[in-house]
């Protein structure tokens, strides 16, 4: 198995549940991070080695990154696995899955890369890379299909691992939160660069917001690895007393908050299923914004837009997203209950559509690849 970074190191967690629960005596090895090696994984090298987003920032570590995915497939060449689960990170995974395939080893992609948000030009290297896609979105079986690649819609695992209903003062409770403040949470991210271009903007946002709104208690959830840069920025926007920083524990965060400014990507689809209203931002280096916007297909970027097929939440990218766009908008969000409501019921509908028997589901297909 290979995990590119946080997020795929939480699902392929998820994941390695259900498989160890079908097949006990299973061992698996490869790129993963702590919720993979809490759960017997042999990690190689650590997830966090893959994450890296944008098409600058990749070519900083691009030696490094081919160095290890060259190794990594010489390693699995010889040992010559049932089966290789490529979890997201479609860059690294799908010319890794390529090169398996050729020589006979079976290959699963979790998680479709998103090509009905952009690149497109991707299914066809999915086509020749993978046996089978196992998808977290419904309409994506389909649209693979017409493609001619062989696909399976399981659910997304954190449906079942978010409840239905958050427990939003035992959240309070255990982060030391009363059930009367009024919070926002901070995410900035789970990887360096989002760190560097998003949190310093982030917190002076909250300055902002804290202004308008003294009484407002923010919180912050870090990556342990990034909470001193996060600190960091804290501090530069004149915040560190006002913000409390927590490590890990995104989930208790988002459970507890009132509304969160968050930077896209899966976490912003775990706030959805917290049933969170929330502000997206992303900013990157300059000329990897201007290479990815021209492979757009979409007019939304955060999932929680994409799979509701509109502007549910704020969307403020690149040049957008100044402190003072940030603010206002989570500050529209703090006076507008009624539409908080009517947010969260949508919300609630997309968390029934998702939450399927991900673990079993995902099983059965892999059973069936193994055994076709």
């Amino acid at each position: 198995m290979v995990a590119g970074e946080t997020s795929g190191d939480l699902l392929a967690g998820l994941l390695l549940d259900g498989l160890r629960a079908r097949w006990p005596d299973l061992r698996t090895m490869g790129i993963g991070g702590p919720q993979m090696i809490r759960r017997g994984f042999d990690a190689w090298w650590p997830s966090d080695k893959l994450a890296v987003r944008g098409y600058v920032e990749v070519l900083r570590h691009y030696r490094e990154i081919v160095g290890i995915r060259k190794l990594l497939a010489e390693r699995l060449l010889i040992q010559k696995p049932e089966v290789f689960i490529g979890v997201d990170a479609p860059d690294f995974n799908l010319d890794l899955e390529a090169r398996l395939k050729s020589q006979g080893i079976k290959t699963v992609h979790f998680v479709s890369p998103s090509v009905w948000a952009w690149r497109a030009e991707r299914v066809e290297k999915i086509r020749r890379s993978v046996d089978h896609v196992l998808c977290i979105f419904p309409f994506e079986v389909d649209l693979l299909a017409q493609q001619g690649i062989e696909a399976t819609y399981v659910g997304h695992p954190l449906a079942n691992v978010i409840p239905m209903v958050p427990d939003k003062a035992a959240a309070r409770a255990s982060l030391g939160l009363g059930p009367e403040d009024r919070v926002v949470s901070i995410l900035p991210g789970s990887r360096k660069s989002e760190i560097q271009y998003l949190a310093r903007r982030f917190f002076e946002a909250a300055a902002l917001v804290h202004n308008a709104q003294p009484a407002i208690k923010f919180i912050v959830p870090a990556v342990p690895l990034l909470l001193e840069a996060i600190e960091r920025a804290a501090r530069e926007a004149g915040m560190a007393e006002a913000v409390q920083i927590v490590t890990g524990q995104s989930h208790q965060v988002l459970a507890a908050c009132d509304v969160t400014l968050i930077a896209s990507g899966t976490a912003t689809l775990e706030a959805a299923l917290f049933k969170r209203p929330m502000v997206i931002a992303y900013n990157m280096n300059w000329l990897s914004w201007q290479i990815m916007r021209r492979k757009k297909l979409q007019p939304w970027v955060g999932l929680p837009n994409i799979l509701c097929q509109d502007f549910v939440v704020p969307e403020l990218l690149q040049d957008a997203a100044t402190p003072q766009a940030l603010a206002q908008a989570v500050l529209a969000w703090l006076a507008a209950p009624e539409k908080i409501a009517s947010l969260q019921q949508r919300f609630t509908s997309l968390h029934h559509e998702l939450r399927r028997d991900t673990a079993q589901l995902a099983t059965d297909a892999i059973e069936k690849v193994l055994h076709g």
